[in-house]
């Protein structure tokens, strides 16, 4: 686990980035890092600047700073420190869902506490990643969110489970259908739509379809919940496969 003191996620000379075959991109994604040590900056400045379509556009060290450079330079996608002086990585990424809904937060922390996980979530951010997280993982990580996916590291998803409401329903309450349940088994897993329609052999369309049902008969506003309350309630099994 990295600390503060860290210079952030080294670069893995080994990690193949996302989609395995790097194609030229139209559009780089421009990316806000948002930190309140700058040797950390540094770090993920460095990582990203060595992956093909992606692009450092600005800097900040605290929610307030994060929110002018946000208006300023209209970043894509916004690589949120949770605990900051000031205006804190949680209250940051409320008010940039009010102020810029099209930008994607992702958090990072050192301290991937279930509350922390899940406030930060509610708050509106589509990733949650521990600041140990690998290159090659976090460049995947922005490419998904950036696509409109939400991505949690797979490590903080038992926490994120413990921090919800215990009393959920069971899966006899759902009515989920049986191809619902091999999607939420996926989804649990990490996967994202495209590769749960190729898993399924079913198209885009359908994949997206189920997704936002499942979203619905669980009650839930994101992926991140709903695998949560999978995990944690047991709602599927290798049986549905």
């Amino acid at each position: 686990m990295m600390d503060s003191d860290s210079a952030g996620p080294a670069a893995d000379p080994e990690a193949v980035p996302v989609g395995e075959d790097v194609a030229e991109f139209a559009e780089p994604v421009r990316i806000l890092l948002v930190d309140d040590h700058m040797v950390v900056r540094a770090g993920l400045a460095q990582v990203i600047g060595s992956v093909p379509g992606l692009v450092v556009v600005a800097e900040a060290e605290n929610g307030e700073e994060a929110l002018f450079q946000c208006q300023r330079h209209r970043p894509d996608v916004v690589l949120m420190d949770v605990r900051m002086q000031g205006m804190g990585g949680i209250a940051a990424t409320e008010a940039m869902g009010k102020y810029h809904p099209r930008v994607a937060v992702i958090g990072l922390s050192s301290f991937a506490d279930p509350a922390t996980v899940a406030r930060m979530l509610a708050a509106g951010a589509r990733g949650f990643l521990p600041k140990s997280v690998s290159a090659g993982d976090l460049s995947a990580a922005i490419r998904k969110v950036h696509d409109g996916e939400t991505v949690v590291d797979p490590g903080c998803l038992p926490q994120v489970a413990t921090a919800f409401d215990p009393t959920m329903p069971g899966e006899d309450d759902l009515e989920l259908s049986a191809q619902q349940r091999r999607v939420l088994a996926l989804l649990s897993k990490g996967y994202t739509n495209p590769e749960i329609a190729r898993y399924l052999g079913i198209s885009m369309p359908t994949a997206r379809y189920h997704v936002s049902a499942i979203l619905v008969k669980l009650g839930v506003s994101n992926r991140a919940e709903a695998a949560a309350m999978a995990i944690r309630n047991r709602l599927v099994s290798n049986s549905d496969f």
